[in-house]
Formats: structure tokens, C-alpha cells, sequence
């Protein structure tokens, strides 16, 4: 099957809202550009450096997504372009990201990562920390971001009802951040579901995934 293929086929069986993002880590320009050809505009990276090098390779009417796990010191490098930062987890990464959109003229939008998977490598804030980040006064200061919404990672596991649980969590957090109406929020993006679990993710509601391996095949 070749990736226009996929993608359309992926395309077809989306609900109208659900935004489809490609991830395209590790794969050559040349298959993001059959990607491109058959009409994607997002794509998603997850490590800085690659992204920007196809960045400056590619159409400027690409809306790059960041991914992967963020590191302060990398900000720099994406902040003059990247349109969504996934994987918010900190204050500190928060305030950087405020910092260099500030140095580009930019409001750049970003979703926070919320802990929802029992693995303790996946990265992002719990309940409670999101409440004292949002209500925070350091947060409320910030200019330069804007906060879309919510993006988490399910446990790596064959257990289905498990992953539900765990998307229908973060549904609910989302939720009652979205009922509390802060006036620095814009919520209206929750990314959760990659190529093994994006129609459970959409069925828990879920309107950005993040699909890769199912496009491109696998790495």
C-alpha cells in the first residue's frame, strides 16, 4: 500500500472534527512529500533538529506539530516556526516557550501533557498540578502562549478496556477544565490515540491523533 493510500484511507474513516497529524519522525523527505502531494499539511516530529532541517526543506504551508518530549535548551530552534507543541509537562519548559515566541513576534500554541498511562516514562503533569499550574500567577502572565487544550499517551498494552479507562480519564479532565473557563485558555484540541489505538481514542473523544506507522509503515 503506498502512503497515499493509507492516507486516504485513514482520511475516509475520520469524523469531520478530528484533525489527523503524520507523524513523519524518522522518515525521509521524499515520504513526507508523497504525503504532501496527496494533501497532508500536518506533520508531527518529536525531536527538534529533524524537524526543523525538513522544515527548511519543505512548502512553508506545512503546520509542524512537536511531539516528542521537549527540552528547554531546544526551544530556540522551533520557536520562528512550529505551530503546536504537544508535549507540555512543566512550567519552566512553559516559560521558555513564552520566552522565544516573545524574541519571534509569536504566540505559539501548545497543549499541556497530562500523566494518564501507569508507565513511569511517559511524561506530563497529573490532576493536581494542572489545577496549580492554571491557577497560577506565573502562567496567567504569560503573553506569549496559548494553551489549545490536552494531549496524553495511553499505557502500552493489548488491554483495550484498560486504554479506555485511561483515555476516558483524560476526556473528563478535559472536560472540567474546559467548564472552568479561564481566561487564558482557548480549549478546544485533545490529542490522544496513535495508529493501535486512534478509533478507540476518537470513540472516547479524542479529535487529534496522532498517526504514523499506519501512513508510512513501520520504522
Amino acid at each position: 500500500m503506498s502512503i497515499q493510500t493509507n492516507l486516504q484511507h485513514i482520511k475516509s474513516t475520520l469524523p469531520e472534527n478530528v484533525t489527523l497529524v503524520a507523524v513523519s519522525k524518522t522518515k525521509p523527505v521524499s515520504d513526507l512529500m508523497q504525503a504532501y502531494e496527496a494533501g497532508q499539511r500536518i506533520f508531527g516530529e518529536n525531536k527538534i533538529q529533524e524537524m526543523v532541517e525538513k522544515w527548511e526543506q519543505m512548502p512553508k504551508d506545512i503546520q509542524w506539530h512537536m511531539i516528542g518530549h521537549v527540552q528547554t535548551n531546544k526551544v530556540k530552534f522551533m520557536a520562528p516556526f512550529v505551530s503546536l507543541i504537544h508535549g507540555v509537562d512543566s512550567l519552566k519548559l512553559l516559560q521558555e516557550i513564552s520566552k522565544q515566541a516573545h524574541k519571534n513576534n509569536r504566540v505559539i500554541d501548545c497543549l499541556l501533557q497530562v500523566h494518564i498511562a501507569d508507565e513511569e516514562t511517559k511524561f506530563g503533569f497529573d490532576e493536581e498540578e494542572l489545577e496549580i499550574l492554571l491557577n497560577s500567577t506565573e502562567f496567567q502572565e504569560m503573553k506569549n502562549i496559548r494553551i489549545l487544550g490536552l494531549m496524553g499517551m495511553a499505557t502500552f498494552t493489548d488491554n483495550q478496556e484498560k486504554i479506555k479507562q485511561e483515555f476516558t480519564h483524560l476526556k473528563a479532565i478535559f472536560d472540567s477544565i474546559q467548564m472552568q473557563s479561564v481566561p487564558t485558555l482557548n480549549f478546544s484540541t485533545l490529542s490522544m490515540g496513535m495508529s493501535g489505538d486512534y478509533k478507540l481514542a476518537i470513540e472516547c473523544g479524542s479529535n487529534m491523533i496522532r498517526v504514523g506507522s499506519s501512513i508510512f509503515g513501520s520504522r
